[in-house]
């Protein structure tokens, strides 16, 4: 019989300021059934008194090993906060101390990383922190938006309808994010594949061929010798190919990251892209949109609430023009106005903003600017799925299909002799 810590577990355990360790442990109960489970604790002596308090004698206690490739565990992803930030806001809408959630969520939580960090936020928390403060001992999991909207929550004394409206903000901004994911990964990948496909033909295919060929005694078609030369020339040099290839994709991910100028000339780019690049606009648009209502509602002043909301639109152009409309904020300029500048945004967001302003309901505009364009989006990226699918299919079979025409037309022609 095997039991949960949740299950064994009947009394909590004193906190300490001491780490606690995961222990795992085996005994049997008053009946004589045989037990097992894990729990952490100072070191086994004190293990074995707690487990023989309530009623388990205990046979076999060790630390818990570790994972075969390292305790680290899973990268903390954005989908992890998000799911974090919901867990935060559900039980403390129903009453839960905000210790107590995030011991609940900790104990629950597999990645041994986020578990860790909801531990350490919760420590912090009862050594006299707020949340806020906690929160902003993890810069990389929770970035800056994240907790500004946590300070303003705290200030106001309405934290659990911030995390609420954190929560939803984060799964919407992850939806988001997944839909122009699936938009562009799918198309890479597929020709990915092909080229994959494509390389392994011309090194261990064509060359058997070859062999044949040269049995023929015969002057190979213009089509078919082309081939045969493509081959021999990546039988030689596939290796030096495949070398200059990574580390040129490497290369570039390292230059993408370190340098802003290339970061915003890649950008404008793609902006201009047909098709993709209307859907990065819409993107970008739905995402200012969003997170500055969320700012905004949460209390953030305005002009400090576009510095926040700046790095968030996922795009260097765009956030350039949120900072310079910042600044025109700043001195007096209405929202609506500053937005007309930058010559990014279409007619009808700055229409509905200014109407937002003037209804003293900017939030609430922003919302469905937000709710429209992410729509769009969403259109965008099945109507592109359905555009690309042949396109990709036609490609690869332009490609492979056409590489074996290659191959076979001298047996066609030979056959035509005979």
């Amino acid at each position: 019989m095997s039991v949960s810590r949740s299950a064994v577990k009947k009394e909590p355990v004193a906190r300490s300021t001491m780490e606690l360790q995961p222990f795992v442990w085996e005994g049997t109960d008053k009946r004589g059934v045989k037990m097992k489970g894990e729990q952490p604790a100072k070191n086994m002596n004190l293990l074995r008194a707690e487990l023989r308090r309530m009623g388990i004698t205990p046979t076999v206690v060790k630390p818990k090993p570790k994972p075969l490739f390292g305790a680290a565990g899973a990268k903390i992803s954005a989908k992890d906060i998000a799911f974090f930030s919901r867990q935060m806001a559900t039980m403390m809408k129903s009453g839960v101390p905000i210790v107590g959630a995030l011991d609940i969520i900790g104990s629950g939580h597999k990645n041994p990383r986020m578990k860790k960090m909801v531990d350490t936020i919760r420590t912090d928390i009862e050594g006299g922190s707020s949340l806020y403060e906690a929160i902003s001992r993890h810069p990389v999991q929770f970035d800056e938006l994240y907790r500004n909207l946590v300070k303003a929550g705290e200030g106001a004394g309405v934290l659990e309808t911030v995390l609420d409206t954190v929560a939803n903000y984060k799964e919407n901004i992850e939806a988001l994010k997944g839909k122009i994911k699936k938009a562009l990964f799918y198309p890479i990948m597929v020709m990915a594949v092909a080229m994959l496909v494509s390389g392994i033909l011309l090194v261990w295919v064509v060359p058997q061929f070859e062999d044949v060929f040269k049995g023929f005694g015969a002057e190979l078609p213009a089509f078919t010798q082309m081939i045969v030369n493509l081959s021999r020339f990546m039988v030689s040099w596939w290796l030096p190919i495949l070398i200059v290839l990574v580390g040129s994709v490497f290369g570039f991910l390292a230059a993408y990251k370190r340098s802003p100028t290339m970061q915003h000339t890649l950008d404008r780019l793609i902006l201009k892209v047909p098709v993709i690049g209307q859907l990065m606009h819409n993107s970008a648009i739905a995402r200012f949109a969003r997170t500055t209502a969320v700012t905004f509602k949460a209390g953030v002043p305005l002009v400090e609430a576009l510095s926040i909301v700046a790095g968030a639109t996922g795009n260097m152009v765009y956030e350039e023009a949120v900072l310079r409309m910042r600044d025109d904020v700043s001195v007096g300029y209405p929202v609506n106005m500053a937005m007309k500048q930058t010559n990014l945004f279409p007619h009808m967001v700055i229409q509905m903003t200014g109407i937002g302003e003037e209804a003293g309901a900017l939030d609430a505009m922003l919302f469905k600017v937000a709710e429209y364009y992410e729509q769009e989006v969403n259109n965008a990226v099945d109507a592109l799925s359905s555009l690309l699918e042949p396109i990709v299919m036609v490609v690869i079979g332009t490609i492979v299909g056409g590489m074996v025409i290659g191959m076979y037309l001298p047996i066609f022609k030979l056959a035509s002799v005979v």
